[in-house]
Order: structure tokens, then C-alpha cells, then sequence
């Protein structure tokens, strides 16, 4: 994805995906309108190069690169019990329980945060 030669449309649209972001906050984290991403996603307008560049370095932050202004994370925001009742929790609990290397490398990376009870 991202190839500096050619942007799709479908990859901007990929690559919010995959940074869980509004156009608005790739926007900011690009430096540019809201319009401007907008019309990369409908193909009235394509990304230069220093864009391109730019969104392979945000791909490659991950998530936490894209600044989020206005916007609380359903975590922060939610009680133990909404958590539990995010259909995203048990699909990731599916695959725990189907895929014993995902399990392993889930709890390789588990050790590094503290246990919140």
C-alpha cells in the first residue's frame, strides 16, 4: 500500500481505516483541509509525493500518531460492563481462542502492561 509512484483512492481510504481516524484528524495530521483528503477519496485530487511520504511515516506510527482533538476513546469513556458488551472484545477473544500464536504473541505483549485489578 502506498506506493510512492501511485495513491488510490481506496488506499487513503485504507490508511484511515487503519489509523482509526477521521478525515479531519489525517487532515491535521497531514497539514492540510479536510476538502483536500476528501477529494484524494473521491479522486478529484491526488496526494504529492510529500504526502505520500508523510502517510507511510503515520501507517508505519500506527494509531497513535494521528492526533485526536474533541474526541474521548471509547475506553476512557466506558464502564467495565459497556467494554464487555463491545462486539470487538469477543471477536478478539474468538481469535485468542482459535489461534494459538496469536494467544502466545497477545500475552508476549500483554507483559508489558500492568494488570488493572
Amino acid at each position: 500500500m502506498l506506493a510512492l509512484t501511485a495513491v488510490t483512492p481506496e488506499d487513503i481510504c485504507a490508511l484511515r481505516k487503519s489509523l482509526r481516524c477521521t478525515m479531519q484528524e489525517l487532515a491535521d495530521a497531514l497539514g492540510v483541509e479536510p476538502r483536500v483528503v476528501m477529494a484524494w477519496e473521491d479522486a478529484e485530487m491526488f496526494p504529492t509525493r510529500g504526502h505520500v511520504e508523510r502517510m507511510q511515516g503515520l501507517l508505519a506510527e500506527g494509531p497513535g500518531a494521528v492526533p485526536r482533538k474533541g474526541r474521548r476513546r471509547a475506553a476512557d469513556a466506558a464502564t467495565p460492563m459497556q467494554l464487555l458488551a463491545d462486539p470487538e472484545l469477543w471477536r478478539l477473544v474468538r481469535k485468542l481462542l482459535q489461534h494459538p500464536e496469536l494467544r502466545k504473541r497477545a500475552l508476549e505483549i500483554a507483559a508489558a502492561y500492568d494488570d488493572p485489578t
